[in-house]
C-alpha cells in the first residue's frame, strides 16, 4: 500500500527506483518502475538482485551493475491474520536480515526500514489496552503482543546490529496508519466523528505521499547511524486539541510533556526537528468535519 505512493514521490525528485517485489508495480500512476521478482525470504536472490541492472537500457551503458546507494526496505506481511503467525514472523523477520545483510556486505552506506505503530502495544493487543503515556515517542517502552509487531521489534534490532557492525545509517519508520489519497473522502467521517475507533491507532495517520517525502528526507540525511522515527502526520484525528481529548477519554494515561495544540499522540517532533519534515497532507485539507 505504502509503496504504490512513496516511489512515485522518489522519482520525482530524480531518484531511480529498482522494485524488488513478488508482483509488478502499477505504474498506472505515470511512474516507469522496472520491477524484478525477487523471493526476499531467500538470500541468495537479494544479493544477486542488489548487483542486477535497473532496467533493459542499463544493458547499454559501458559497465556492468553495482550496488545501489540506498535501499529502502517495506516488502512485509502488512498485518496479522493474512498467514499464520509463524509464517508472519518468519516471513517479515528473514526478509528483512536479508536484506539489511546484503545491502551492508555489499557497501551499501544508507538503508531505510519499515517499522511500524503496532510496536506501541496497543494496535493489535487483546481487548481495551492503554497506552503508557503520551505523547509516544522513540523512547517509549514498546511492549507489543502480537506477532506482527514482535517481527517489527526484531527488524529494529537487526538494523541496529548491523548499523553498529558496519557503521552504516539505518533509519527503522515507525510508519502510523498509512492514509491514501481516496481515503479521505471514504474512511475520515467516521474516524473524526467515532474517534474511539482509532485508539489502536492512536489517533494518528501518515499520508502515503508525506511518507514518501520521508523517504526523501532519510536519503538526504547522513551520519545519524541506527535510528528509530515516527512515521506519522502532524497532527490529531479528532475535532477537539490533543490533551483536552486525552484527559477527557484516557483519564488513567499520563501526559508526560507540554503537547502542541493539535499534536498527534504518535508523536512526529523527532522527525520534524532531526529530518526537516513539514507536512504537505494534512487530513483537514481533504475532509471538513
Amino acid at each position: 500500500k505504502a509503496g504504490r505512493h512513496v516511489i512515485p514521490e522518489l522519482t520525482k525528485k530524480g531518484h531511480q527506483v529498482l522494485n524488488l517485489d513478488l508482483v509488478d508495480f502499477p505504474n498506472s500512476n505515470g511512474s516507469d518502475v522496472f520491477t524484478l521478482k525477487t523471493d526476499l525470504t531467500d538470500s541468495g536472490q537479494v544479493f544477486n538482485a542488489l548487483t542486477t541492472h535497473f532496467d533493459y537500457s542499463e544493458y547499454e551503458g559501458p559497465s556492468v551493475p553495482h550496488a545501489p546507494d540506498v535501499v529502502i526496505h517495506f516488502a512485509a506481511y502488512a498485518r496479522n491474520m493474512l498467514v499464520p503467525d509463524n509464517e508472519c514472523f518468519k516471513g517479515n523477520v528473514l526478509s528483512t536480515y536479508n536484506v539489511i545483510e546484503a545491502a551492508c556486505k555489499l557497501g551499501v552506506r544508507k538503508i531505510v526500514v519499515a517499522s511500524s505503530e503496532t510496536t506501541y502495544g496497543v494496535c493489535f493487543s487483546q481487548g481495551d489496552v492503554d497506552y503508557h503515556a503520551f505523547p509516544l515517542e522513540e523512547d517509549y517502552d514498546v511492549d507489543p503482543m502480537d506477532t506482527y509487531a514482535l517481527s517489527k521489534l526484531c527488524g529494529e534490532r537487526t538494523a541496529r546490529t548491523f548499523a553498529r557492525r558496519y557503521g552504516v545509517d539505518i533509519y527503522a519508520l515507525r510508519i502510523g496508519n498509512v492514509i491514501e489519497p481516496h481515503e479521505y473522502e471514504r474512511d475520515f467521517g467516521a474516524y473524526v466523528n467515532e474517534p474511539m475507533t482509532r485508539k489502536r491507532n492512536a489517533w494518528s495517520y501518515i499520508d502515503a505521499r508525506d511518507l514518501g517525502q520521508i523517504c526523501d528526507l532519510c536519503i538526504s540525511k547522513d551520519g545519524l547511524g541506527f535510528q528509530v522515527f515516527n512515521a506519522t502526520n502532524d497532527t490529531i484525528t479528532t475535532k477537539i486539541p490533543t490533551e483536552d481529548f486525552l484527559k477527557q477519554n484516557q483519564p488513567n494515561t499520563p501526559i508526560t510533556r507540554k503537547m502542541g495544540e493539535w499534536e498527534a499522540p504518535l508523536s512526529n517532533r523527532k522527525i520534524r526537528e532531526v529530518l526537516g519534515f513539514r507536512e504537505e497532507h494534512d487530513w483537514r485539507k481533504y475532509y471538513k468535519p
